[in-house]
Protein backbone atom coordinates (compact mmCIF):
# COMPACT_ATOMS: atom_id res chain seq x y z
CA UNK A 1 0.00 0.00 0.00
CA UNK A 2 1.34 3.34 -1.12
CA UNK A 3 2.01 5.79 1.75
CA UNK A 4 -0.84 8.93 0.92
CA UNK A 5 0.50 12.18 -0.26
CA UNK A 6 -0.01 16.35 0.67
CA UNK A 7 -2.08 16.79 -3.03
CA UNK A 8 -4.97 14.15 -2.02
CA UNK A 9 -7.58 14.55 0.10
CA UNK A 10 -9.14 11.06 1.48
CA UNK A 11 -12.26 9.94 -0.15
CA UNK A 12 -14.02 9.45 3.54
CA UNK A 13 -12.97 12.86 4.73
CA UNK A 14 -15.70 15.17 5.44
CA UNK A 15 -15.71 19.16 6.99
CA UNK A 16 -18.71 19.94 9.29
CA UNK A 17 -20.52 16.95 7.85
CA UNK A 18 -20.07 17.82 4.32
CA UNK A 19 -17.98 15.58 2.20
CA UNK A 20 -15.38 17.54 -0.44
CA UNK A 21 -12.76 17.32 -2.58
CA UNK A 22 -9.57 18.65 -3.08
CA UNK A 23 -10.69 21.63 -5.84
CA UNK A 24 -14.33 21.96 -3.88
CA UNK A 25 -12.15 22.15 -0.12
CA UNK A 26 -10.30 25.35 -2.07
CA UNK A 27 -13.74 26.95 -2.27
CA UNK A 28 -14.29 25.77 1.31
CA UNK A 29 -11.28 28.13 1.65
CA UNK A 30 -11.68 30.93 -0.14
CA UNK A 31 -15.33 30.99 1.40
CA UNK A 32 -13.51 30.59 4.85
CA UNK A 33 -11.25 33.77 4.30
CA UNK A 34 -13.98 36.12 2.52
CA UNK A 35 -17.11 35.27 4.68
CA UNK A 36 -16.28 33.15 8.07
CA UNK A 37 -15.29 34.43 11.66
CA UNK A 38 -12.00 35.11 12.80
CA UNK A 39 -10.83 31.81 13.45
CA UNK A 40 -12.63 30.47 10.43
CA UNK A 41 -10.55 32.75 8.28
CA UNK A 42 -7.35 31.61 10.19
CA UNK A 43 -8.78 28.07 8.72
CA UNK A 44 -9.60 29.25 5.07
CA UNK A 45 -5.57 31.02 5.13
CA UNK A 46 -4.34 27.66 6.27
CA UNK A 47 -5.99 25.46 3.92
CA UNK A 48 -5.06 28.39 1.04
CA UNK A 49 -1.65 27.35 1.69
CA UNK A 50 -2.52 23.64 2.12
CA UNK A 51 -3.73 23.18 -1.25
CA UNK A 52 -1.82 25.43 -3.18
CA UNK A 53 1.01 23.29 -5.35
CA UNK A 54 3.89 23.85 -3.20
CA UNK A 55 5.93 20.96 -1.29
CA UNK A 56 5.68 23.14 1.63
CA UNK A 57 4.34 26.28 3.71
CA UNK A 58 5.95 28.06 7.27
CA UNK A 59 4.29 28.10 10.30
CA UNK A 60 4.76 30.26 13.22
CA UNK A 61 6.39 28.71 16.85
CA UNK A 62 4.17 29.41 19.72
CA UNK A 63 6.85 31.22 21.44
CA UNK A 64 6.87 29.91 24.87
CA UNK A 65 10.95 29.73 24.77
CA UNK A 66 11.36 32.83 22.52
CA UNK A 67 10.07 34.87 19.90
CA UNK A 68 7.83 33.57 17.76
CA UNK A 69 8.66 32.88 14.53
CA UNK A 70 8.42 31.21 11.42
CA UNK A 71 9.85 27.91 10.02
CA UNK A 72 9.65 26.00 6.84
CA UNK A 73 7.73 22.59 7.10
CA UNK A 74 7.69 20.04 4.49
CA UNK A 75 3.93 19.12 3.61
CA UNK A 76 4.92 15.32 3.13
CA UNK A 77 6.21 15.56 6.44
CA UNK A 78 2.86 16.62 8.53
CA UNK A 79 1.30 13.41 6.01
CA UNK A 80 4.16 11.30 7.30
CA UNK A 81 3.34 12.11 10.97
CA UNK A 82 -0.27 12.48 10.36
CA UNK A 83 -0.25 9.03 9.49
CA UNK A 84 2.46 7.93 12.52
CA UNK A 85 -0.09 9.47 15.14
CA UNK A 86 -3.32 7.44 13.18
CA UNK A 87 -1.07 4.40 13.85
CA UNK A 88 -0.25 5.03 17.34
CA UNK A 89 -3.51 6.33 18.96
CA UNK A 90 -5.69 3.63 16.48
CA UNK A 91 -7.12 7.19 14.85
CA UNK A 92 -8.83 5.35 11.79
CA UNK A 93 -10.97 6.20 8.41
CA UNK A 94 -14.61 7.20 9.06
CA UNK A 95 -13.74 8.21 12.54
CA UNK A 96 -15.19 11.08 14.27
CA UNK A 97 -12.91 14.58 15.24
CA UNK A 98 -13.32 17.67 17.21
CA UNK A 99 -11.37 20.46 15.69
CA UNK A 100 -11.09 23.49 19.04
CA UNK A 101 -7.93 24.46 18.50
CA UNK A 102 -6.55 27.70 16.43
CA UNK A 103 -5.53 26.66 12.77
CA UNK A 104 -2.33 29.69 13.22
CA UNK A 105 -0.25 27.03 14.92
CA UNK A 106 1.03 23.31 14.47
CA UNK A 107 -0.90 21.42 16.85
CA UNK A 108 -4.12 23.47 15.06
CA UNK A 109 -2.96 22.77 11.55
CA UNK A 110 -1.80 19.17 12.02
CA UNK A 111 -6.01 18.65 13.42
CA UNK A 112 -7.03 19.20 9.78
CA UNK A 113 -3.88 16.90 8.21
CA UNK A 114 -5.18 14.05 10.18
CA UNK A 115 -8.60 14.43 9.18
CA UNK A 116 -7.48 15.07 5.25
CA UNK A 117 -5.07 12.00 5.27
CA UNK A 118 -6.93 9.27 7.48
CA UNK A 119 -10.42 10.29 6.33
CA UNK A 120 -11.82 11.46 9.33
CA UNK A 121 -14.80 13.52 9.86
CA UNK A 122 -14.14 16.66 11.49
CA UNK A 123 -16.12 19.31 12.78
CA UNK A 124 -14.93 23.09 13.69
CA UNK A 125 -15.89 24.62 16.57
CA UNK A 126 -15.25 28.37 17.59
CA UNK A 127 -11.06 27.96 19.75
CA UNK A 128 -12.22 29.08 23.46
CA UNK A 129 -11.13 27.50 27.06
CA UNK A 130 -14.11 25.93 27.34
CA UNK A 131 -14.40 24.03 23.74
CA UNK A 132 -17.60 21.71 25.18
CA UNK A 133 -19.97 23.62 26.14
CA UNK A 134 -22.70 23.41 24.27
CA UNK A 135 -21.28 19.88 22.51
CA UNK A 136 -24.11 17.54 22.08
CA UNK A 137 -22.37 15.17 19.71
CA UNK A 138 -19.93 12.38 20.53
CA UNK A 139 -16.37 12.55 18.86
CA UNK A 140 -13.62 9.73 18.83
CA UNK A 141 -10.85 11.85 19.00
CA UNK A 142 -9.53 15.00 19.83
CA UNK A 143 -6.50 17.51 20.75
CA UNK A 144 -6.98 19.87 23.77
CA UNK A 145 -4.35 22.33 25.78
CA UNK A 146 -4.54 21.46 29.48
CA UNK A 147 -6.56 24.47 30.08
CA UNK A 148 -9.35 23.06 28.04
CA UNK A 149 -9.31 19.92 29.30
CA UNK A 150 -9.37 21.38 32.97
CA UNK A 151 -12.43 23.48 31.85
CA UNK A 152 -14.08 21.09 30.35
CA UNK A 153 -14.51 18.03 32.67
CA UNK A 154 -17.82 18.17 33.10
CA UNK A 155 -18.48 17.51 29.04
CA UNK A 156 -15.39 15.43 28.69
CA UNK A 157 -17.06 12.37 28.05
CA UNK A 158 -18.37 13.22 24.58
CA UNK A 159 -14.45 12.89 23.53
CA UNK A 160 -13.38 8.88 23.46
CA UNK A 161 -9.73 9.77 22.83
CA UNK A 162 -7.85 13.04 23.84
CA UNK A 163 -4.33 14.25 23.09
CA UNK A 164 -3.36 17.28 25.45
CA UNK A 165 -0.48 19.01 24.66
CA UNK A 166 1.13 22.73 24.66
CA UNK A 167 1.83 22.54 28.19
CA UNK A 168 2.57 20.16 30.81
CA UNK A 169 -0.33 19.06 32.15
CA UNK A 170 -0.09 19.48 36.08
CA UNK A 171 -0.39 16.88 38.45
CA UNK A 172 -3.97 18.19 40.35
CA UNK A 173 -5.33 17.86 36.80
CA UNK A 174 -4.46 14.40 36.09
CA UNK A 175 -5.65 13.31 39.23
CA UNK A 176 -9.55 14.94 38.31
CA UNK A 177 -9.32 12.69 34.59
CA UNK A 178 -8.63 9.05 36.58
CA UNK A 179 -12.35 8.31 37.17
CA UNK A 180 -13.15 9.63 33.36
CA UNK A 181 -14.15 6.85 30.56
CA UNK A 182 -11.97 9.27 28.27
CA UNK A 183 -9.23 8.04 26.86
CA UNK A 184 -6.33 10.89 27.71
CA UNK A 185 -2.71 11.17 26.76
CA UNK A 186 0.05 13.74 27.13
CA UNK A 187 1.97 14.82 24.38
CA UNK A 188 5.83 15.82 23.64
CA UNK A 189 6.20 17.42 20.80
CA UNK A 190 6.92 20.85 19.07
CA UNK A 191 6.47 22.82 16.10
CA UNK A 192 10.29 21.35 14.30
CA UNK A 193 9.24 17.60 14.92
CA UNK A 194 5.86 18.78 13.49
CA UNK A 195 3.64 18.19 16.25
CA UNK A 196 3.90 15.38 18.86
CA UNK A 197 6.41 12.35 18.56
CA UNK A 198 5.87 10.47 21.83
CA UNK A 199 2.95 10.44 23.91
CA UNK A 200 2.08 9.49 27.68
CA UNK A 201 -0.89 7.60 28.90
CA UNK A 202 -2.88 9.60 31.37
CA UNK A 203 -5.53 7.71 32.92
CA UNK A 204 -7.66 4.66 32.72
CA UNK A 205 -4.92 2.43 34.40
CA UNK A 206 -4.85 -1.24 34.98
CA UNK A 207 -3.39 -1.58 38.52
CA UNK A 208 -1.48 1.32 40.75
CA UNK A 209 2.04 -0.20 39.46
CA UNK A 210 1.11 0.38 35.94
CA UNK A 211 0.02 3.97 36.53
CA UNK A 212 3.42 4.49 38.10
CA UNK A 213 5.24 3.20 36.14
CA UNK A 214 4.12 5.39 32.62
CA UNK A 215 6.59 7.15 30.52
CA UNK A 216 6.31 9.14 27.25
CA UNK A 217 6.45 6.58 24.58
CA UNK A 218 8.01 7.05 20.94
CA UNK A 219 6.14 6.92 18.10
CA UNK A 220 6.76 5.22 15.26
CA UNK A 221 10.39 5.44 13.40
CA UNK A 222 11.47 8.29 16.07
CA UNK A 223 15.09 7.49 17.58
CA UNK A 224 16.48 9.41 20.70
CA UNK A 225 19.65 9.90 22.11
CA UNK A 226 21.15 12.86 25.27
CA UNK A 227 23.78 15.53 24.30
CA UNK A 228 26.63 16.63 26.70
CA UNK A 229 23.97 18.22 28.41
CA UNK A 230 21.16 15.45 28.68
CA UNK A 231 18.89 16.96 26.34
CA UNK A 232 17.15 15.37 23.79
CA UNK A 233 18.27 15.20 19.91
CA UNK A 234 15.83 13.61 17.81
CA UNK A 235 16.59 11.58 14.75
CA UNK A 236 13.09 11.24 12.88
CA UNK A 237 13.88 11.15 8.39
CA UNK A 238 10.12 10.89 7.88
CA UNK A 239 9.37 14.45 9.66
CA UNK A 240 12.52 16.51 9.46
CA UNK A 241 15.87 15.95 7.21
CA UNK A 242 18.02 17.32 10.01
CA UNK A 243 18.59 15.98 13.19
CA UNK A 244 16.84 18.14 15.98
CA UNK A 245 19.05 19.26 19.38
CA UNK A 246 16.38 20.26 22.02
CA UNK A 247 16.99 22.13 24.76
CA UNK A 248 14.45 19.32 26.69
CA UNK A 249 16.31 17.47 29.63
CA UNK A 250 15.28 13.87 29.53
CA UNK A 251 15.76 10.63 31.35
CA UNK A 252 15.82 8.06 28.41
CA UNK A 253 14.38 4.60 29.67
CA UNK A 254 14.54 2.73 26.50
CA UNK A 255 14.60 2.43 22.90
CA UNK A 256 10.87 3.45 23.13
CA UNK A 257 10.47 5.23 25.88
CA UNK A 258 11.10 8.19 28.00
CA UNK A 259 10.94 11.03 30.96
CA UNK A 260 10.65 14.89 30.39
CA UNK A 261 12.55 16.33 32.86
CA UNK A 262 12.41 20.19 32.19
CA UNK A 263 13.78 22.79 30.21
CA UNK A 264 17.37 23.70 30.12
CA UNK A 265 17.01 27.03 29.51
CA UNK A 266 15.02 26.79 32.59
CA UNK A 267 17.19 25.80 35.03
CA UNK A 268 18.18 28.34 37.75
CA UNK A 269 21.68 28.20 39.72
CA UNK A 270 21.00 29.27 43.43
CA UNK A 271 23.97 29.25 45.43
CA UNK A 272 25.79 26.83 43.05
CA UNK A 273 22.56 24.27 43.64
CA UNK A 274 21.27 23.53 39.97
CA UNK A 275 17.22 23.23 40.55
CA UNK A 276 15.26 22.47 37.96
CA UNK A 277 11.37 24.26 37.84
CA UNK A 278 9.39 21.68 36.07
CA UNK A 279 10.63 18.63 38.57
CA UNK A 280 9.71 21.22 41.69
CA UNK A 281 6.58 21.95 39.81
CA UNK A 282 5.70 18.45 39.82
CA UNK A 283 6.17 18.27 43.52
CA UNK A 284 4.12 21.25 44.01
CA UNK A 285 1.22 20.13 41.79
CA UNK A 286 -1.36 18.40 44.22
CA UNK A 287 -0.81 21.18 46.53
CA UNK A 288 -2.35 23.99 45.35
CA UNK A 289 -5.13 24.55 42.85
CA UNK A 290 -4.12 27.55 41.11
CA UNK A 291 -1.91 27.89 38.25
CA UNK A 292 2.17 28.55 38.72
CA UNK A 293 5.24 28.68 37.99
CA UNK A 294 8.57 28.27 39.65
CA UNK A 295 11.38 30.67 38.31
CA UNK A 296 14.39 32.67 39.64
CA UNK A 297 15.00 35.79 40.98
CA UNK A 298 18.03 37.78 40.90
CA UNK A 299 19.97 37.38 44.63
CA UNK A 300 22.76 39.55 46.01
CA UNK A 301 23.37 35.96 48.16
CA UNK A 302 22.43 33.19 45.70
CA UNK A 303 22.70 34.47 42.45
CA UNK A 304 19.42 33.36 41.50
CA UNK A 305 16.65 33.01 44.42
CA UNK A 306 13.99 30.27 43.80
CA UNK A 307 10.15 32.64 43.30
CA UNK A 308 7.26 31.19 43.35
CA UNK A 309 4.61 33.01 40.92
CA UNK A 310 0.95 32.29 41.55
CA UNK A 311 -2.13 33.07 39.73
CA UNK A 312 -5.12 34.73 41.56
CA UNK A 313 -4.75 33.37 45.55
CA UNK A 314 -5.07 36.77 47.12
CA UNK A 315 -7.82 36.00 49.31
CA UNK A 316 -5.83 33.02 50.80
CA UNK A 317 -2.06 33.99 50.57
CA UNK A 318 -0.89 32.09 53.89
CA UNK A 319 -2.58 29.03 53.41
CA UNK A 320 -1.41 28.73 49.91
CA UNK A 321 2.26 29.39 51.74
CA UNK A 322 1.81 27.15 54.22
CA UNK A 323 0.63 24.15 52.03
CA UNK A 324 3.78 24.47 49.52
CA UNK A 325 6.46 24.67 52.27
CA UNK A 326 5.12 21.17 53.98
CA UNK A 327 5.06 19.13 50.69
CA UNK A 328 7.54 16.21 51.85
CA UNK A 329 8.73 15.93 48.73
CA UNK A 330 10.50 18.95 48.26
CA UNK A 331 13.97 18.86 49.30
CA UNK A 332 15.03 22.35 51.51
CA UNK A 333 16.84 23.93 48.08
CA UNK A 334 13.52 23.77 46.75
CA UNK A 335 11.67 25.57 48.79
CA UNK A 336 10.31 28.58 47.64
CA UNK A 337 12.33 31.84 48.57
CA UNK A 338 9.87 34.51 47.37
CA UNK A 339 5.92 33.93 46.87
CA UNK A 340 4.80 36.66 44.06
CA UNK A 341 0.45 36.64 43.71
CA UNK A 342 -0.38 37.91 40.26
CA UNK A 343 -3.68 38.40 38.95
CA UNK A 344 -3.60 37.14 35.65
CA UNK A 345 -0.46 35.42 34.29
CA UNK A 346 0.99 36.95 30.55
CA UNK A 347 1.05 34.12 27.76
CA UNK A 348 1.55 33.75 24.60
CA UNK A 349 -0.72 33.54 21.60
CA UNK A 350 -1.86 29.88 21.90
CA UNK A 351 -2.21 29.83 25.51
CA UNK A 352 1.07 29.00 26.83
CA UNK A 353 2.37 31.41 30.24
CA UNK A 354 4.99 33.14 29.77
CA UNK A 355 7.20 32.23 32.45
CA UNK A 356 9.58 35.44 32.66
CA UNK A 357 9.67 37.19 35.89
CA UNK A 358 7.71 40.41 34.43
CA UNK A 359 5.30 41.23 36.91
Amino acid sequence: MSTPTFDKVHLKFKLNGLHYDREELKEVAFSFVKEGEPYEQSMGDYLMDWLNNKDHLFVKTSGSTGTPKLIRINKQHMVNSAIASGDFFGITMGDTALHCLPADFIAGKMMLVRAMVLGLEIDLVRPSLNPLQGIKKDYDFSAMIPLQLKNSLNNINHIKKLIVGGAYVPGNLVEKIQNIPTEVYETYGMTETVTHIAAKKLNNFNSEEEKNNIHFKLLPNIKISKDDRDCMVIDAPDISEERIVTNDIVKIISGEEFDWIGRHDNVINSGGVKLIPESIEAKISGAIPNRFYVTGKDDENLGKKLVLVVEGGNNNKEDIINKVKSVPALDRYEIPKEFIFVDNFKETENGKIIRELIY
